[in-house]
């Protein structure tokens, strides 16, 4: 198999632990970190499929590596290399097939609850519980783009979730793992501060830490299901 290619776009927010399961895995991958001043390939064609994280710019704003993240994610797609997005991530998959980004009914930043979709896909991607606590840190959400099935909601955010063949674009971050969860916890930026006090669906970092004592282990489990589906068109 040829390597995954993972789409970094800030040096903070890396592949944490889809890059451990890769490397439990076996499988290849290569990371361009756009913050780090690495280009972004040109091409998908040296790669089996394609990872794309996360990151605190809007998917809409005028920077060249998203549009390059777009142009690669609809070369991965037109060739069945399968694609998945991590929040940002997916919100750039939407983006790149026509669907609109935009201000979430309410931000997201946390460990919260998302509902999974009673039907057959739903189940093959997220298994048979109806509900799965992930974490989050967003204020923009993507609507579903042409051709995509939804699989999870939530009710601060409708679209959690969907899925085109082997592709999948999420709003949450299940790549995780416990050095990001203690980095992005004790942010202290002003907004972030804010939002504590006036928004319910954003909790305090203590609070994240606390809850990531045993919601960590649960979201990895999902996170392996997950990404053994994304790869397993890859053969």
């Amino acid at each position: 198999m040829k390597p995954v290619l993972v789409l970094q776009h800030l040096s903070g927010d890396g592949p944490a632990y889809l890059a451990e399961w890769l490397r439990v895995k076996g499988v290849r991958f290569e990371v361009f970190d756009t913050e780090a001043g690495q280009d972004y390939p040109s091409h998908i064609d040296a790669y089996g499929a394609l990872a794309v994280l996360g990151g605190e710019m809007s998917a809409n704003d005028e920077l060249p590596s998203l549009r390059q993240a777009e142009v690669l994610i609809r070369q991965a797609m037109a060739q069945g290399r399968p694609v998945i997005g991590h929040c940002l991530g997916g919100q750039l998959m939407a983006r790149a097939l026509g669907a609109s980004v935009h201000g979430s009914p309410a931000p997201e930043i946390g460990w919260q609850g998302l509902q999974v979709r009673d039907d057959a896909l739903a189940r093959a991607w997220f298994g048979e519980l109806t509900e799965h606590t992930v974490f989050h840190w967003h204020s923009e959400a993507f609507d579903l783009p042409p051709g995509a099935q939804p699989l999870a909601t939530s009710a601060a955010c409708p679209q959690q979730a969907f899925a085109i063949g082997p592709h999948l674009g999420m709003q949450f971050h299940v790549e995780l793992d416990a050095d990001k969860l203690a980095r992005w916890s004790a942010s202290q930026d002003p907004q972030y501060l804010a939002l504590q006090r006036s928004c319910p669906t954003v909790q305090s970092g203590p609070a994240m830490r606390a809850e990531g004592e045993r919601r960590l282990a649960q979201q990895q489990r999902l996170a392996d299901r997950l990404y053994a589906r994304w790869l397993a068109a890859t053969g």
